[in-house]
């Protein structure tokens, strides 16, 4: 086994200063700093564990607050005392936009990373407010390699330092994998920084202004008006993805995330939620990229929760592939888009294996619709009572172009994909 390197000081320098907004009250989020400022050239704790070898074992996932089946998170509740405010605002407007994408920790320095974030934030310059987006979904892999809580002052919360929205996230199996000198367990840097009490400065924020995230868990639903999307986790493995101990394969792992999707999915159908529904989870079901591949087992346990619920998702995210792709999968004669977007900074790129010309068939039930292996990027999503649109936006068109590259919409009521 490669020496490791020596655990490095966690940053305990608080901000010596906390700006809200003017309308906020004490104890509310705060998200971006009053004012921009240029984009960092280098880390300043550059990463020195990539030797490491990490315990490739399945970890234990944390029990969600009050051992709740379907623990719940709103986004009111991430506004603070704006939470009731801003709902009644996309409520009226007829239209929720966020953001979602994985995989933004580099290993190598900032560059990749604020390609992508500079590229979100001119969202917020929307000149129609109802498109402007009003949280970002991050979908796992938030600091490589080992999730240490050193790493997330570089790989967080500078390049997310103008964000001006509340982040939540799911772990990634970098933000959870350990090795065996390591001082930190599983995800305890995840869980200080998403799964804190109450908004808090972060010891790992150094002067930066953002407060730590109130998740229930590594698990759990995000409400927000129009949508609903399930967040799972599925561990720290490079592959496969694992979300239950799969018939006692996985000592460690029970079935607590298969009743949570089960008891999400039932609740859809008994509160008659008639808005999207998106299932997110790290590791792929599908992927075509030469480094990572599917979970064919997780997405069984993935089904069996749906078929159980009988509700399907309008949308499934991934990351950990780190690139683009599209597939459309049909089930019960519903057509899903299964989406991967791990490109959100982590450097390098990963390619398909082939040059497939799309939309390429998979089998009858399973077609590659796009794919972009060569930029970073981020899906920009737009829900509203009928439909569902996701959009992917390559950074290397700047901030001035607001076309996307890929665009799939899907009809709510009929499951149809165009």
């Amino acid at each position: 086994m490669p020496q490791h390197t020596p655990p490095k000081k966690k940053r305990t320098g608080h901000p010596q200063k906390t700006t809200h907004h003017a309308s906020s009250a004490p104890g509310d989020p705060v998200f971006a700093q009053p004012t921009p400022s240029p984009d960092p050239t280098s880390f300043k704790d550059p990463v020195t564990d990539q030797s490491d070898k990490e315990i490739a074992s399945v970890e234990p996932v944390p029990e969600p607050v009050g051992n709740a089946i379907e623990p719940i998170l709103t986004l009111a509740q991430v506004y603070g005392s704006q939470g009731a405010t801003k709902t009644q605002t996309i409520t009226t407007a007829g239209q929720i936009v966020f953001h979602s994408v994985g995989d933004t920790g580099s290993v190598i320095g900032p560059i990749t990373q604020n390609l992508v974030s500079d590229k979100m934030v001119t969202d917020f310059s929307e000149a129609n407010p109802a498109d402007v987006p009003s949280f970002f979904f991050h979908l796992g892999d938030v600091v490589y390699y080992f999730g240490e809580s050193t790493y997330y002052y570089d790989q967080f919360y500078e390049p997310y330092r103008d964000y001006p929205a509340p982040v939540v996230a799911i772990p990634g199996n970098h933000d959870g994998v350990v090795w065996s000198g390591d001082p930190e367990t599983t995800l305890e840097a995840f869980l200080r920084n998403f799964c804190a009490t109450s908004f808090a400065p972060s010891p790992d924020a150094g002067n930066l202004d953002r407060t730590t995230m109130i998740q229930p868990g590594v698990y759990f639903t995000f409400e927000a008006p129009f949508v609903r999307i399930l967040g799972v986790y599925s561990n720290v493995l490079e592959d496969p993805g694992v979300i239950s101990d799969q018939n006692g394969t996985y000592t460690t792992l029970d079935q607590r995330q298969i009743a949570f999707l089960t008891a999400a999915l039932k609740r859809v159908m008994s509160d008659k939620f008639t808005g999207a529904v998106i299932i997110a989870v790290h590791h792929p079901p599908f992927t075509g990229g030469t480094t990572h591949g599917g979970s064919p087992d997780m997405l069984a346990d993935i089904d069996s929760a749906c078929t159980a619920a009988g509700v399907w998702p309008h949308a499934v995210f991934s990351g950990h592939a780190h690139n683009y792709q599209r597939y459309t999968r049909t089930v019960n004669g519903l057509s899903i888009p299964y989406i991967v977007a791990g490109c959100g900074g982590h450097s390098p790129l990963e390619a398909m294996r082939g040059t497939l010309r799309t939309p390429y068939p998979i089998d009858s039930t399973l077609t590659l619709e796009s794919y972009d292996t060569t930029d970073y990027g981020y899906l920009r999503v737009i829900v509203n009572a009928t439909t569902l649109t996701v959009e992917f936006h390559p950074q290397s068109d700047g901030g001035t172009t607001k076309t996307p590259d890929d665009v799939v919409t899907v009809t709510l009521a009929t499951h149809t994909v165009s």
